[in-house]
């Protein structure tokens, strides 16, 4: 398929944001059995939901996204009484029980008794009902309870949702209905708006490594309160795998499409000479007058996270004010890293990394169908 081709198939649609009401949530239902896809809001971020066992809409989601076919998704539940379990997970044909070890199914249990609903993934042993499109031909499937009454709603009228956040693939994670419109325009018909996103990052997502419960991504909920609630340990994934085990591991994602560089809470801001442009400040609380000026002098911009140095407040605001900043009239971004690497600070670190990294190249992805 040649590019032009392939973008008249992404533009096909007339895409419509849609606040929450019964009848809104109904279309929504009609289309995914269909077998297409609607954007939908979580508490983390809006996702890109299509039924996640049928593969054909699987395969929608990965084209209107162009994401790499070895990236997983995220299968989204609802809150019914058989997906608060293992037991009932495994008659849901979602997740095989045999060669997961009783000390880590009952960690997983006390997980889900703790999380769900809520912003905590479980990497578990896949069914093989469940289609090699979601699993990224891995021998493992990540399944999610979302709390926002909107997806709750959508799910309960429905099936189970493969959700990837709803943004063209490697760009930053959407936290309103009108960022997915702007990700997503042309290439989708509806967008629930649920408002915005009150944790505003990716879920947590805890797998095994070993035979050992492990974080393979972090988020809102720290290394301590996972281990308290499992009772169990659980330590950081290693670094850069050779088999990618998790939506959220590629080195490069969430990323503007200006040049992004980070640096550490309490350096110098890194301002480059009036002749690279002009920069783009995300900066934790608001900046001394004295970098305003310095912003001011070379036509910068600056956007703070958290007026008080809230952590939560910081993670809430990220992904807005990281996609502000990059439609804003500037030619390169400086971002400040949070000073503590643990709990969100290190989700927050965590992002911005990626967000900063080359992008990758030359990778499978998946084209629009003609």
């Amino acid at each position: 398929m040649s590019e032009s081709t392939s973008q008249q198939a992404a533009d096909a649609f007339n895409t419509r944001i849609e606040a929450l009401s019964p009848q809104a949530l109904q279309e929504a239902v009609d289309l995914l059995r269909t077998g297409e896809v609607v954007a939908m809001p979580t508490e983390t971020v809006y996702g890109l939901a299509g039924h996640a066992f049928d593969a054909a809409a699987v395969a929608r989601i990965f084209a209107v996204k162009a994401r790499p076919h070895f990236d997983p998704l995220i299968v989204h539940l609802a809150d019914q009484p058989q997906h608060h379990s293992l037991q009932g997970l495994a008659a849901a044909e979602l997740i095989v029980l045999q060669d997961l070890p009783a000390n880590i199914q009952a960690a997983c249990e006390r997980l889900i008794k703790a999380f769900w609903p809520g912003p905590l993934t479980l990497v578990l042993p896949r069914h093989a009902r469940v289609p090699d499109l979601v699993t990224g031909d891995l021998p493992t499937v990540a399944l999610r309870m979302p709390a926002h009454a909107g997806a709750q709603a959508l799910l309960q009228q429905s099936f189970p949702l493969a959700a990837p956040s709803a943004n063209r693939f490697g760009r930053i994670s959407p936290t309103t209905a009108q960022a997915v419109y702007e990700e997503l325009r042309g290439r989708i018909s509806l967008i629930l708006d649920g408002g915005p996103c009150a944790i505003g990052l990716e879920s947590t997502v805890v797998g095994l490594e070993d035979e050992q419960l492990v974080l393979l991504r972090p988020g809102l909920l720290d290394l301590d309160t996972l281990q308290q609630a499992a009772q169990s340990p659980l330590r950081p994934a290693t670094q850069h795998p050779a088999e990618l085990r998790a939506p959220g591991m590629l080195k490069s994602h969430y990323a503007p499409g200006k040049p992004l560089q980070v640096f550490e809470s309490g350096q110098t801001v890194p301002l480059q000479s009036t002749a690279a442009g002009r920069p783009g400040l995300l900066c934790l609380q608001t900046p001394p007058a004295e970098v305003q000026a310095q912003l001011a002098a070379r036509g910068g911009q600056w956007r703070a996270l958290s007026p008080d140095g809230s952590l939560h407040l910081a993670a809430q605001a990220l992904f807005a004010h990281l996609r502000a900043l990059d439609s804003a009239a500037v030619d390169y971004l400086l971002a400040e890293l949070p000073a503590s690497d643990q709990g969100l600070g290190y989700a927050i670190r965590d992002r911005l990394h990626k967000a900063a990294a080359p992008v990758i190249q030359n990778e499978p992805f998946f084209a629009l169908p003609e």
